[in-house]
């Protein structure tokens, strides 16, 4: 059954997002391009800022860095930085899921290491589920840890690593166990310190000529046994958890945001009738998302399983993400003289093939949301 519960964000989070805003007009020397997806401007300086004001880690305790604030002000931070098209690469995986991840399962040791640096705005993580062949079918992991007195030797490969050539941790989904009949048994996670600890990252050019994602090579890797996170072999609950901070967020829609509000620009006061239906189909799909979106930040803040919300969000937005690129096209003909036009949807054009592979392939979505809603 699932659980979108009608929710509305509190009246005080309109003076963070008047805050949040400002801030935006005072930084914007670091919006490299005009596009909203959120992979893009890895800008460590810009990172640290955002740590400055307390804007990342809000919902952890501050005993770790955090701010003690509620998912709904994340929420409103995350909807202006992405909707503004923020440089938030560096730090938005560690705050999204890479730091409640540790904050749920981690040890106090590893808690009291990582959470402060990420909150600061100077660690940042990528994720290593994916590996070459497997696509989103993480059962099939064939990365082994094994374990050897107090340290683990790694081998394998992670693909989609986004930013792992700049990052400085990827937490790794691994093989800790010989693979047996329960192909969710056995997988554990592991923190991998990407600078030191002798991992290989390759960059991966996509066809926007960007660099984001990576392929990372493990070769008899070391890792202190105190980089487990959580229990041994209990990585698939853990890593499916992670999964619904990966799935849910205002990004998993907005990351082509910046399109339409350019069209809309361009179009003026006064659209052709083409143009106008075009600006409010895109417009009732947004509104209906974001409500679907709040709906999930409000199961996390009371603690609820939203998985399967989680995965629907992702599945409709990242669908709804390609259909406004191509609806703007249709209705571009006179919004096309705009430069600023064109810029934005050429640079979010390149991107959109990510945006249904990133966080699970829509197979993958549809088969958690039947088996969520007992269809399989």
């Amino acid at each position: 059954m699932l659980q979108f519960d009608r929710i509305s964000l509190a009246e005080q989070t309109e003076s963070l997002r008047a805050e949040v805003r400002e801030f935006l007009k005072d930084n914007d020397q670091h919006f490299p391009l005009p596009i909203s997806d959120f992979t893009t401007g890895h800008d460590p300086e810009f990172s640290r800022k955002v740590g400055d004001k307390g804007w990342i880690g809000m919902c952890w305790p501050q005993q770790y860095g955090g701010s003690e604030r509620s998912f709904f002000e994340r929420y409103v931070v995350t909807e202006e930085l992405v909707s503004a098209g923020a440089p938030v690469s560096a730090h938005w995986i560690a705050d999204r899921q890479s730091g409640p991840l540790l904050l749920r399962f981690g040890t106090e040791q590893q808690k009291q290491t990582y959470l402060p640096q990420i909150a600061r705005g100077e660690a940042y993580f990528s994720i290593g589920m994916s590996e070459p062949d497997s696509g989103s079918d993480l059962a099939s992991v064939r990365t082994t840890a094994v374990k050897e007195g107090d340290q683990y030797r790694i081998n394998g490969t992670k693909i989609w690593t986004t930013d792992a050539h700049r990052n400085h941790y990827i937490i790794c989904l691994v093989r800790t166990e010989p693979p047996s009949e329960n192909r969710h048994a056995g997988l554990s996670q592991i923190i991998v310190d990407l600078k030191n600890d002798g991992a290989q990252a390759k960059p991966i050019k996509n066809i926007a000529g960007n660099e984001e994602f990576n392929e990372v090579v493990f070769e008899d890797v070391m890792v202190p046994a105190d980089r487990i996170v959580g229990e041994p072999g209990n990585g698939w609950t853990q890593v499916t958890s992670e999964l619904a901070y990966e799935r849910s967020g205002p990004e998993r829609f907005l990351s082509a945001y910046r399109v339409f509000v350019e069209l809309v620009r361009a179009c003026g006061e006064s659209p052709a009738p083409h143009e106008a239906a075009a600006i409010g189909r895109i417009a009732a799909h947004f509104m209906t998302l974001r409500r679907m979106s709040i709906s999930v930040a409000g199961m996390l803040e009371n603690d609820k399983d939203a998985v399967v919300e989680a995965a629907l969000v992702k599945e409709l937005g990242n669908n709804f993400e390609k259909e406004v690129v191509e609806v703007a096209r249709l209705a571009a003909p006179m919004a096309a003289r705009s430069p600023r036009f064109r810029d934005t949807f050429e640079q979010t054009l390149l991107l959109s093939p990510s945006f249904t592979l990133r966080g699970g392939t829509r197979e993958i979505l549809r088969g958690v949301i039947a088996r969520g809603l007992g269809l399989r």
